[in-house]
């Protein structure tokens, strides 16, 4: 309670805080034995985010991605994401674990939000039934730390993120793992990273709101 209510008078007094700041020093004194379930939108995003935090601890990639309305973009995005994690050398271990793939649990979470341009209030719910079911899964399988990739897309509202982050930790007791991995070029070295292991660039976020977007434009 006491950190929900601090983060709402951060809120309230409209302070920006460097997550990615946030993020370095508590790396600076986490254990090599920490384990992380690590939400991924998509293996491009992925990249540079596995290669950043491998050096650290030991990571779980869990796919969860009921906003990818299309089972076949689905279907491509998660092989990649899978191919990604087998080919890619680090230090620590790193897994694959893929959510269930339901898509009408998004179009049931978005319903009359239908509308909303891509980075609004739609895209602040779909965050958080992502990161829900990953906290979720944080809790269940015994993880230290949950977090997401989602904050290296310049597209992405990172500070509206990690404040869902922080409260899920609440509601489930799994520490959030704060980040704004676009910081210090994260977003390039990803683009980079995309290139070297050739992995398919999307150019929509995923759900059919986005692609008809991304049509309009």
């Amino acid at each position: 309670m006491r950190k929900k209510l601090f983060w709402n008078v951060i809120d309230s007094m409209n302070i920006k805080i460097n997550y990615q700041k946030e993020l370095e020093k508590l790396l600076k004194n986490i254990s090599p034995k920490t384990k992380l379930l690590l939400h991924s939108c998509c293996a491009p995003c992925s990249s540079y985010v596995i290669s950043y935090l491998s050096n650290y601890m030991d990571i779980t990639v869990f796919y969860y991605n009921p906003n990818i309305t299309e089972r076949y973009e689905y279907m491509k995005r998660a092989k990649e994401q899978e191919r990604l994690i087998g080919e890619m050398p680090t230090l620590h271990k790193v897994s694959f674990m893929e959510g269930i793939y339901d898509e009408n649990a998004f179009f049931d979470a978005v319903k009359g939000y239908e509308e909303c341009r891509e980075g609004g209030d739609r895209c602040k719910i779909c965050y958080r039934l992502r990161l829900d079911e990953t906290a979720k899964a944080a809790n269940i399988g015994g993880f230290d730390y949950f977090s997401t990739t989602l904050t290296i897309s310049p597209l992405k509202n990172a500070s509206a993120i990690n404040e869902i982050g922080y409260g899920l930790s609440e509601k489930y007791g799994v520490k959030w793992l704060p980040s704004d991995f676009k910081k210090n070029e994260g977003y390039k070295k990803s683009i980079e990273l995309s290139k070297e292991y050739s992995l398919y660039r999307q150019n929509y976020c995923g759900c059919i709101f986005s692609l008809r977007d991304s049509k309009e434009q």
